[in-house]
Parts: C-alpha cells; sequence; structure tokens
C-alpha cells in the first residue's frame, strides 16, 4: 500500500484510488510541450529535458506543490523565438489546467510559468 506522501488519494464509498505525483508532472510536462510557442521544459542544472521522452525526464521542469485536494503546478519553460512570451505563458496555463483536470479530476489551484530562455531554433514536429 503506497504511503500518502507522493500520491493524492481519491476515496469514495467504493473505495480509492491512489495517483502519482510523477503522473500529475507528467500530464502537465506533455500538455506544456503541446502549445505552439514552447521550445521544451527546462531542468535547473541548464540541461533542456523536453526531448526526452521518459517520464522522469520529462517531468524534470515541473514542480508541484499539494495542498489537500488542490495542486499548484510550477513550470519551467524555454520559450521559441518569435512568439509572445505572455500570450504563450497564458496558454500553457489554459492547457495544463485543462489537461490535469480533465485527467486526474482534482482541482489545479495556479500554473505559475517561469520562462527560463529563449531557443532560436523551432523544435522539430515529427507528427507534419
Amino acid at each position: 500500500m503506497p504511503d500518502s506522501k507522493g500520491y493524492i488519494r481519491n476515496e469514495d464509498d467504493k473505495g480509492s484510488v491512489n495517483i502519482s505525483e510523477d503522473v500529475i508532472a507528467v500530464i502537465a510536462a506533455t500538455a506544456t510541450v503541446e502549445i505552439e510557442g514552447v521550445h521544451s521544459l527546462f531542468h535547473a542544472s541548464g540541461r533542456e529535458v523536453a526531448g526526452t521522452l521518459s517520464k522522469k525526464g520529462l517531468s524534470r521542469g515541473v514542480k508541484l506543490i499539494i495542498d489537500g485536494d488542490d495542486v499548484t503546478i510550477d513550470l519551467y519553460v524555454i520559450a521559441e523565438m518569435g512568439y509572445s512570451v505572455s500570450e504563450v505563458g497564458a496558454e500553457i496555463q489554459r492547457g495544463v489546467m485543462s489537461a490535469v483536470e480533465a485527467a486526474v479530476g482534482i482541482s489545479v489551484k495556479a500554473v505559475n510559468i517561469n520562462i527560463c530562455g529563449i531557443s532560436l531554433k523551432s523544435k522539430s514536429k515529427t507528427h507534419d
């Protein structure tokens, strides 16, 4: 049985569902990198990590703060040159909030965007 640290627990009369914080971080990261104008997520060590498709690599630019049934998500982003940073940030907030609430069913209190840099190159699109 998982301990309460690292999991969000939803209980009802039918039983309980334990959702790992890693799952929420991956959902948030995936929604972020799908936004036009986002190059990648940023890791504090200075390495761009969104190109890594593994769960651990993708969620490194995401920080979660869980308070009861609410979650606050901090994202560290590399934006693409040529896009309005404020518009990209607002689109990330909408997309991440919608994705997490739809997939996990928890309330997202806030999505804080930290633009850590601008990429001069566009990310490669593999699904053209």
